[in-house]
């Protein structure tokens, strides 16, 4: 436990963005799941704008690797044109 005041501010600040990056990521999850569970491209396409959207807001702000980002919406964006195609 820290004793100093600056370094239990830290560690509560700490604690409440380690919360928010967890309910954050676990949003990014639904919306990327949603998008791959879709079956019609009527249906897919507004939740891959979603997802799409949430991705990169992660990747600016470091919560998401910006190359795993980058894998994760080309892989969404296959999965939509294949069932476009079919």
């Amino acid at each position: 436990m820290p004793n100093i005041k600056s370094a239990k501010k830290r560690m509560q600040l700490s604690r409440r963005w380690a919360t928010h990056n967890r309910a954050v990521r676990a949003r990014i999850r639904t919306a990327v799941k949603r998008v791959r569970e879709s079956e019609t491209v009527e249906t897919a396409e507004p939740r891959l704008r979603e997802a799409i959207s949430l991705l990169d807001r992660a990747a600016r702000r470091r919560l998401l690797h910006p190359k795993k980002v980058d894998r994760v919406k080309s892989q969404l964006h296959r999965h939509v044109n294949q069932l476009r195609d079919s």
